[in-house]
This record gives C-alpha cells, structure tokens and sequence, in this order.
C-alpha cells in the first residue's frame, strides 16, 4: 500500500513541477516584456495594442505546463471516482513524463520573454515591424516550449501504461 502512495505522490510532484516550472518561467518572461512596454507606453500609449501581443506571448508557457499537469491529474482520475493507484514506478514514470515542458517552458518563457522584450523596443521607434519580425522572432522561441508539450503528451499518453 505504501508503494502506490509513493507511486501517486511522485505523480503529483510530476504535475506540479510542470505547472510551477513552466509557469515560473511565463511569469519571469512577462516581467521582462511588461517591463519593457511599459517604459514605451509612457512615450506613447497609441502602441498598447501592437505590445500587448509581444507582452502576452511569454504567458503561453505556463499554459503549456498547467495543461499538462491537469492532463495527469485525468489520468490519475482525480476528478472522477476511485484515484488510480500507481506503483512507485509508474510515479517515476510520470514525474519523468512531465519535465520535458517544465524545463522547457521554464527556459523558453523567459527568452520570449528577452526576445519580446527586444521586440518592443523595436515597436517603438518601427511600429511596421510589431508583426513583421517582433512576433516572428518570439514564435521562434515558443516552438521549443511546444517540443516539451509535444513530448510531454507523448510520454504520458503512448509511453505509460497504468
């Protein structure tokens, strides 16, 4: 008994290390977006709609991981009747399963957050390039954030067997 709540314990690390991680690195990446548009509002609050995307963007990473850990949590049958009892290998097997977007969106959220960052400064003085190359070039930084989502849901989805 004690191994599948070991099993279950392990399990649920693995959700909350892909929500806290992916969303950890969403808020920093905010922080330096926001930072940055709102030094440009004070010159010039007519572009809060070209930034608001570049500002916004970073955020999709804590999505990412928020979804994954609920995907767990239905795996588990959290919100159902009777929980799954998971082995404490299956557990390891999960908490593995979950890293691949914590660590990715943790690492990507905050270089979007650098890139968008850099892209607002760049709205600023060329607004015809917000969606030219600003949000081309913070996209680039999400498609490896969607990688770890994408191996995230494989491993939990074709890679375990509970």
């Amino acid at each position: 008994m004690t191994e599948m709540i070991g099993g279950n314990a392990l399990a649920y690390a693995g959700a909350a290390l892909a929500a806290f991680l992916a969303g950890s690195g969403s808020a920093i990446g905010i922080r330096y977006a926001a930072s940055t548009a709102s030094g440009v509002l004070t010159e010039d609050p007519e572009k809060f709609g070209l930034l608001f995307v570049l500002v916004v963007l970073p955020g999709t990473q804590g999505l990412y991981g928020f979804f994954s850990a609920f995907l767990v949590m239905l795996k588990l049958n959290l919100f159902g009747g009777e929980v799954l009892s998971l082995t404490t290998s299956q557990g390891w097997q999960v908490l593995f399963s979950c890293l691949p977007i914590g660590i990715a969106g943790l690492v990507s959220g905050i270089h979007q957050g650098k890139v968008c960052s850099a892209g607002i400064q760049m709205t600023a003085k060329r607004p015809e390039m917000a969606f030219k190359a600003a949000v081309v070039y913070a996209v680039m930084v999400e498609t490896y954030a969607l990688l770890g989502l994408v191996v995230t849901l494989f491993l939990l989805f074709f890679g375990i067997k509970l």
